[in-house]
């Protein structure tokens, strides 16, 4: 990204491999464009399956209203790093937090005994 905006962030070349591997991740006809279809496997895959109508507005507040049928990486890119809002990338962003850390320990509970119980 050659724009000056970006030039500041933090890890950007880190940031945008992990963005080129989620993009290709769900640019299922390898075309370099995540369609209604792509989009909508994403959202299933992340727990939040949505109608095609929100997916539809989902595209529109990603690209700014230029596409209504695809996410170009370009756009995908700047919703990412943009400080703008966008569900996707909310769902994306918790959904890389909830891969980061376990909810809960893993492994058998701690033995308890009765005097340590309330």
């Amino acid at each position: 990204m050659e724009d000056q905006k970006y030039r500041d962030e933090d890890d950007l070349p880190e940031k945008l491999e992990g963005f080129k591997n989620k993009y290709a991740e769900f640019d299922l006809n390898d075309q370099g464009e995540i369609d209604l279809m792509g989009l909508k496997r994403m959202m299933e895959k992340l727990g939040v399956p949505k109608t095609h109508l929100e997916l539809k507005k989902m595209i529109v507040e990603v690209t700014g209203g230029s596409s209504s049928n695809t996410i170009n990486y370009r756009d995908f890119v700047k919703m990412m790093l943009g400080k703008r809002s966008a569900v996707l990338k909310l769902v994306l962003i918790f959904e890389d937090k909830a891969n980061g850390s376990p909810c809960k320990p893993e492994g058998p509970p701690p033995k308890r005994d009765i005097a340590s119980l309330p």
